[in-house]
């Protein structure tokens, strides 16, 4: 009978580890899984964000360009026509697709004066857009956003 009672108690350690490395092996698993989706909530959609039935023009003299993942982003001082200095943000593609459209880093810097095509923050309270297209003083025109914006 001891002996029948080791074995059981023995199995019953065994089914135990078992038990336990399934455990931390579903609980990695789902940790895993949840992290992987985080980047896919975090991005949001252009759509929820700008109003592609409302485009916007502006023209001005850029002040800072951030060339960061997931978008870039190009700050622009646009005068109204009262005179009055106002500071708008549009939003651009990844820094690797905005290369692939021609853009090179460096190119338009702080100072650079821009005319820049994109659609409204659907928040219209805010100096915001999506750029769809830049151009430069000389002509030369970036579509900073991809290929994926019809002109």
């Amino acid at each position: 009978m001891d002996q029948a009672r080791v074995y059981t108690h023995e199995l019953r350690i065994i089914k135990g580890v078992r038990m336990k490395n399934g455990m931390l092996a579903v609980l990695g698993l789902s940790a895993i899984a949840l992290s992987l989706g985080a980047p896919a909530r975090a991005h949001h959609s252009f759509a929820a964000a700008y109003d592609l039935q409302q485009p916007v023009t502006v023209h001005g003299v850029i002040t800072q360009v951030l060339l960061r993942n997931p978008h870039s982003w190009f700050a622009i001082e646009v005068r109204d026509s009262n005179g009055k200095t106002e500071e708008w943000s549009f939003e651009a593609g990844t820094p690797s697709g905005m290369i692939r459209n021609g853009y090179k880093p460096n190119v338009i810097k702080a100072g650079t004066e821009v005319t820049i095509k994109g659609f409204r923050a659907r928040d219209a309270s805010q100096k915001r857009g999506m750029l769809r297209e830049l151009v430069t003083a000389d002509g030369q025109v970036y579509g900073l956003f991809g290929p994926q914006e019809a002109k």
